[in-house]
């Protein structure tokens, strides 16, 4: 697994070196791959000399049969080489996506903090890939160079001032490609963080395309996102700018070198320092020296554009994590006592609860900011600025959070379903183990059976990503099934009947009650049908508790709270 680093260049070296195998052995069969194909117009130039300038026929056959010995190697190495070369990349890239799946499900978090769920699989994918592509650059850099050290031996034979031109002028070339790389780099990065950014929206789009309708704000979404798009053209086409203009500065660049060399190898032909057969050579190596050099330059070009996303790929897996990993123990069996003691984060400031084991109880919060701290509190997505959260007198804090979020299972109101069958849906809420386990209860306690009777195949039927092939109301049913087929110690629930009808609230908020009993229950909620089952109902004003009671006494007393449930 890849290990998150701090920087792009730790992430380019341990993709690159999971896949040192590989890349080791592409390398020998590119080298051997280019140093055949360097040694045709050498082999070509001996034909001329020792066979069509004698007219020995002998020779001719001796050397045409070498000739085809090397095409065969250099084409058998050249599949080979490829294989494997494209082999390392997807490994190097599926290297770098499981470090950063691995970093996304982290129960401490942190991953998703200031990024869009589309920004994050812009760099999963895209990123990734490049990241990937890097290992398959250092294959065919490697075979490049091989070529060239070729050439520059063969030319040294022919001509020892040939020679001497491509060894002492091919790293000059190479430095002051490297130079022209550098704008690459920085626009790739840009193009790469615009990208993602337009995903983000397109994904934030599409998932609440219904909500943007019934409030019928889709022309200002399509606005956004047609600004986002600009945006992310604008840089992608400043890069393809780039990309051209490092391409042909390096080529312009070859071109004017190989042409130098190709006439140095003429005036030593008229001067009589070579034959013709080496002047064939030499030209012919001339030639052959733009395949590595475009070579080099796609590799500058790749490695710009990888070490960019690298950079992308690094921030990610170096992101701190949102909570800390405690090492605590809960007691065993977790009674379900649930005490929040000045708890201060965000729009809460201070907040006191205390809930026996077993309790069923309702907390209306009117402000949807406190509402969301105290979910995340409560799930362990955050831990507070100050104050304590305790289960069963342990500070969650102190727990594990997979361990927190075991026992203290929170339902969001907008959790999504999977795509696969309801019951597969139902059964995710599941702890390992208790596969076994009927579902009908929770089916029924939330009404999804009722769901489940009005699909094709019950609850064998497949539903569609994030369940878009029901209604939100049917939505709501399903997840809240989901969760209650858990059978945490404590169930969190945040507006679960809000798309419900009236009639199948109540059903839902007299069954859930019997379900749950003798299990904690907090209901975030300011639905009258499910708070008139409650045991008690605690209102959250202004980031603390502002009144506490019956639901009947409350809406007798209290005009606030009236307002917030009967509105």
């Amino acid at each position: 697994m890849l290990d998150g680093g701090p920087t792009g260049r730790h992430v380019l070296r341990q993709a690159i070196g999971g896949q040192r195998r590989r890349i080791a052995v592409a390398s020998v069969l590119g080298m051997a791959h280019q140093g055949c194909e360097a040694l045709v117009p050498v082999v070509i130039g001996v034909v001329i000399d020792q066979a069509v300038a004698t007219g020995s026929a002998g020779a001719l056959v001796r050397w045409l049969i070498v000739l085809a010995g090397l095409f065969l190697v250099l084409s058998t190495c050249y599949r080979t080489s490829a294989r494997i070369t494209d082999g390392s990349a997807e490994h190097a890239a599926h290297r770098v996506r499981l470090a950063l799946g691995a970093k996304v499900l982290d129960p401490r978090g942190g991953a998703d903090t200031g990024r869009l769920p589309g920004a994050l699989t812009a760099v999963a994918t895209g990123d990734a890939s490049r990241v990937g592509a890097s290992a398959a650059a250092v294959v065919y850099a490697v075979s490049a160079l091989a070529g060239l050290a070729v050439s520059a031996v063969a030319l040294l034979r022919v001509s020892v001032p040939l020679g001497l031109l491509v060894l002492l002028g091919v790293p000059p070339l190479l430095w002051v490609g490297h130079l022209i790389s550098r704008p690459l780099e920085r626009r790739s990065e840009v193009e790469q963080d615009r990208a993602a950014h337009a995903s983000g929206v397109a994904a934030d789009l599409v998932g609440g395309l219904r909500v943007l309708k019934g409030m019928g704000a889709e022309a200002a979404a399509v606005a956004r996102y047609r600004r986002t798009s600009r945006e992310s053209l604008a840089a992608a086409l400043r890069a393809a700018r780039s990309r051209a203009g490092h391409d042909g500065a390096i080529l312009a660049l070859t071109g004017i070198f190989i042409a130098l060399i190709g006439l140095v190898g003429a005036h030593l032909a008229m001067r009589g320092s070579i034959s013709v057969g080496e002047l064939v050579a030499a030209v012919g190596l001339a030639q052959y020296l733009l395949g590595p050099f475009q070579l080099l330059t796609y590799v500058n070009g790749e490695f710009a554009q990888g070490r960019a996303s690298a950079e992308r790929v690094a921030e990610v897996l170096a992101a701190p994590p949102a909570v800390a990993a405690g090492t605590a123990r809960l007691p065993h069996p977790v009674s379900g006592r649930v005490r929040l003691r000045g708890v201060a984060r965000g729009a809460l400031r201070g907040l006191d609860l205390d809930i026996a084991p077993g309790g069923f109880v309702g907390v209306v919060v009117r402000d949807p900011a406190a509402a969301g701290e105290l979910l995340r509190c409560l799930g362990r997505e955050c831990d507070p600025d100050e104050g304590v959260v305790e289960l069963d007198g342990v500070p969650l804090a102190d727990l594990a959070p997979q361990d927190a979020r075991r026992a203290v299972l929170v339902a969001h109101h907008d959790a999504d379903l999977f795509e696969g069958s309801l019951l597969d849906n139902v059964r995710a809420g599941k702890a390992e183990g208790d596969g076994d386990r009927e579902t009908g209860p929770a089916l029924a306690a939330a009404a999804a059976d009722e769901v489940a009777e009005a699909l094709p195949r019950g609850v064998d039927t497949v539903l569609t990503e994030r369940g878009r092939s029901l209604s939100g109301g049917q939505r709501q049913r399903v997840a809240l099934a989901r969760a209650l087929a858990a059978d945490p110690p404590v169930l969190v629930v945040h507006d679960p009947t809000t798309a419900v009808d009236t009639v199948t609230e109540s059903r839902i908020a007299t069954r859930l009650r019997r379900l749950r009993q003798d299990r904690t229950t907090i209901l975030v909620t300011t639905s009258p049908a499910l708070l008139a089952e409650t045991d008690q109902v605690l209102v959250v004003e202004d980031g603390t508790i502002g009144a506490r009671g019956r639901h009947q006494d409350l809406i007798a007393s209290d005009a606030s709270y009236r307002a917030a449930v009967l509105a």
